[in-house]
């Protein structure tokens, strides 16, 4: 696997457990339907929270969050909303994002409640 990709499966797993010692149950790990996919959905008082995950190696080419386009926040609404159907969810929806910049002794975690909202298309 080439090693970009065992980063961002490091930093999910660190987001997870991060969230998890918070108080949040995990739902599921990269939901996938198609073409559409989730990097954590999860749950906490009564809200679905979908996160989005972005890692980085670190900040020369930018910060994490300025991944997160508007092309890209569609996608994840678009993918949230299949997942609300396909499940029946009948919870309000919180859009999260998790940053993770590797460091020597692990990683940055930047949890930013809140982090977009629904776009209308």
């Amino acid at each position: 696997m080439a090693e970009h990709n065992e980063l961002g499966k490091e930093g999910e797993q660190q987001a997870a457990e991060y969230l998890l010692s918070q108080g949040y149950a995990i739902r599921h790990r990269n939901w996938r339907c198609g073409h559409k996919e989730l990097d954590i959905v999860a749950e906490k008082e009564g809200v679905l929270v979908v996160v989005e995950v972005k890692t980085r190696r670190d900040t020369e080419y930018g910060r994490p969050e300025e991944a997160v386009t508007n092309g890209k926040i569609r996608r994840i609404v678009s993918s949230a909303d299949a997942y609300l159907r396909k499940f029946a969810v009948d919870l309000p929806v919180r859009f999260d994002l998790i940053t993770m910049v590797k460091k020597e002794e692990g990683f940055h975690l930047n949890h930013i409640e809140d982090a977009f909202r629904s776009p209308l298309f």
